[in-house]
């Protein structure tokens, strides 16, 4: 069996109770979802995290902890991920910076907002961080070993 989970990761990142999402693509239809991807050879999960972050939004992040660790099975594909959400603080946007392929937009939504939008949410995990964060569950970046 070549069974194996994808690393990837996300950030959630909140100013003046608005948390940044990126509106994309995904399989005909636009959802919304935190700034995430897979982590690339040779990175840290940190590294990770503020590559896909200003590549999905055009904004510079100071990542600052840990949301939550989770394992997440797409059943449009069953591929297993293994997800690493970390929160961090807006630093610096770069208005004429392209975004990635897929993505049309980031924008700034409130968690209320975000609610009413669950039908378009990219999984049940967008809003479920949002919930830890805002309950929270915020965890030092010392719980990863560099």
């Amino acid at each position: 069996m070549n069974w194996h989970a994808h690393v990837t990761v996300a950030t959630v990142v909140e100013s003046e109770g608005r948390f940044l999402l990126v509106e994309e693509c995904e399989e005909g239809r636009l959802v919304l979802n935190q700034p995430a991807g897979h982590l690339e050879q040779g990175e840290t999960l940190i590294e990770a995290a503020k590559r896909e972050t200003l590549e999905e939004t055009g904004w510079s992040v100071e990542i600052q902890g840990i949301v939550g660790i989770a394992l997440y099975t797409a059943p449009a594909n069953g591929i297993t991920y293994y997800r690493t959400t970390f929160y961090g603080q807006a630093i610096a946007h770069d208005p004429a910076r392209a975004l990635d392929e897929g993505i049309t937009q980031a924008l700034w939504l409130a968690p209320d907002e975000i609610r009413h939008e669950s039908a378009r949410l990219r999984s049940h995990m967008v809003i479920g961080v949002i919930e830890q964060y805002l309950a929270g569950h915020r965890y030092p970046l010392s719980m990863i070993l560099a």
